[in-house]
């Protein structure tokens, strides 16, 4: 079930990345509030609904992407690369394809854009830490650089051009948490939809970052610099701790996977 109403109030939006695994769950819940969802992937996507759009567009061609941009009022930008690779596929997806959708924004016209950063900007803190967005961005992988260069570049766009982004930092958003890491770090996926709905409707956004994460008990982040988005999670990751606790009931304090938030992703690459 959605976790918003269904009342039209987006205008006309683009959602990109709309075949991975969150485009594929935001698309129906986005739709009914849109007066057009424009909807893109690289990848196939199921056919046009009613006041729907489907156009194919990879993000490094930087005509496909103003294409995509005509007519649009507002973004939420999922496209590219969502796991660590080598250097320069992550370049041309995540890097270069960031700059055009931000070009092409600013040229037609595109007030807002809802950018699904990553926890992995700051994945090399400690698990023993509390952390918020004030603080200094310490990536675990290129993944997390290029999702850190979006963020910059989103406050450049916004500084000069006026451009609104909110940045979300998604923890990890599945039907529910996998591991013990995600005890921690899970959104559900009606929580984000209310912070994707929340950081598209707040009167005024300015350059906003904000940390994807469900009411979970247990947290490395605070979110008290983005309290004026609105955004108010509803679920925990808490009735799942007991399962995932079994499945681990152990954990090795020398894996930097456990000893830093950025889990798994601390320890990948490198590439040759």
């Amino acid at each position: 079930m959605a976790a918003t109403s269904p009342a039209p109030s987006l205008g006309r939006l683009l959602l990109t990345g709309a075949a991975g695994g969150l485009g594929r769950e935001l698309r129906p819940r986005l739709r009914p509030r849109c007066a057009l969802l424009r909807v893109s992937d690289i990848a196939p996507m199921a056919a046009a609904g009613p006041g729907e759009e489907v156009m194919e567009a990879a993000l490094e061609d930087r005509a496909a992407v103003h294409a995509l941009l005509e007519g649009m009022d507002a973004v939420v930008h999922l496209g590219g690369i969502s796991t660590e690779q080598p250097f320069d596929a992550v370049l041309q997806a995540n890097i270069v394809g960031t700059y055009n959708l931000y070009e092409a924004a600013r040229r037609h016209g595109a007030r807002r854009i809802v950018f699904a950063s990553s926890n992995h900007v700051t994945g090399f803190y400690r698990q023993d830490e509390v952390i918020d967005a004030t603080m200094p961005v310490r990536p675990d992988g290129y993944y997390g650089l290029s999702k850190a260069f979006g963020e910059n570049l989103s406050r450049f766009y916004f500084d000069r051009y006026g451009i609104e982004t909110v940045c979300l930092r998604i923890g990890s958003s599945f039907p529910e948490p996998k591991d013990r890491r995600m005890l921690a770090t899970w959104l559900s996926y009606d929580d984000l939809e209310r912070l994707v709905v929340a950081s598209l409707t707040v009167p005024v956004a300015g350059h906003s970052i904000v940390y994807g994460m469900s009411d979970n008990q247990a947290t490395w982040w605070d979110n008290t610099p983005a309290r004026h988005l609105g955004f108010r999670p509803q679920d925990s990751s808490e009735p799942f701790r007991a399962a995932r606790e079994a499945a681990q009931p152990t954990l090795d304090r020398d894996d930097p996977a456990v000893l830093y938030q950025g889990g798994a992703f601390v320890r990948m690459g490198p590439f040759e």
